[in-house]
């Protein structure tokens, strides 16, 4: 009996365990900005990407990058996640990781995708990647500063739940209000046609010194880093905003590579 207490313990620990990780995936948001990007596909690239991803949709596919975490063979997609550009550098002079960062991936994935004549798992791969990382580089902290790991090392109470910034940003303030990917696609996606273009015109880079520039933003926490309702009322429509983009700009990159 004490055995079988024992057992039934570390398999209830493992379970808590893989649901805190997958929380921390952010996977509602990613899925959102997948959502909102297939509705502004022209009519031949949503038929290229049913060709590619078959009866996956972009909102399914946006979680794959997460998801193989686990598999040794992705190993050098770690650092693709992100970027580091330290206080009073650029992208230019910041240090570059060995296996390339997001700005970097995000490029390599497009011009391989234009390019083609790739294998129909490796163009499937590369899709995906792409729809993740467009994703993360609108999270503010997917553009370190190279002191806190992109606020992970920055531990907090989200509503007095031991969490840390990161967390927060990627998940914890979209799931507190309980909406779906496709509730809060619909919630959201109203952009005007000037914001499209403008949105759509920018580069990858912009994108990144976007996130960087709400990082004051981000770290205006109390001392007792005890963060709850007013930290996500003076966030949410960043939240919201930062979504809406990445969507659209998923979908004009898409565009590009299919039209």
């Amino acid at each position: 009996m004490t055995k079988l207490i024992t057992l039934l313990s570390i398999f209830a620990l493992g379970f808590t365990s893989t649901a805190n990780e997958t929380l921390r995936w952010g996977q509602i948001g990613h899925r959102t900005t997948g959502h909102i990007a297939e509705q502004y596909l022209t009519e031949k690239a949503a038929a290229e990407v049913q060709r590619v991803l078959g009866h996956e949709s972009l909102a399914e596919v946006s979680t794959w990058m997460d998801e193989v975490r686990s598999d040794g063979g992705y190993d050098h997609m770690v650092t693709w996640h992100y970027v580091t550009i330290p206080e009073g550098e650029t992208y230019e002079t910041a240090k570059k990781e060995e296996d390339g960062d997001i700005i970097w991936a995000i490029n390599k994935m497009t011009e391989e995708l234009k390019k083609g004549g790739m294998s129909a798992k490796r163009e499937a791969e590369n899709l995906k990647v792409l729809v993740h990382l467009v994703g993360d580089l609108h999270q503010p902290l997917h553009v370190g500063n190279g002191t806190d790991r992109g606020g992970n090392d920055v531990r907090v109470e989200w509503f007095w739940e031991n969490s840390n910034l990161h967390r927060v940003w990627d998940s914890e303030i979209i799931d507190d209000k309980q909406l779906s990917f496709t509730e809060l696609s619909s919630f959201i996606n109203h952009p005007t046609e000037k914001q499209i273009k403008e949105w759509q015109s920018s580069s990858v880079l912009d994108w990144a010194y976007e996130s960087k520039a709400l990082l004051p933003q981000v770290y205006d926490i109390p001392e007792n880093k005890e963060l709850s309702y007013e930290y996500s009322y003076k966030n949410w429509d960043t939240v919201q905003m930062r979504l809406l983009k990445a969507g659209i700009r998923l979908a004009g990159l898409i565009n590009e590579i299919y039209d």
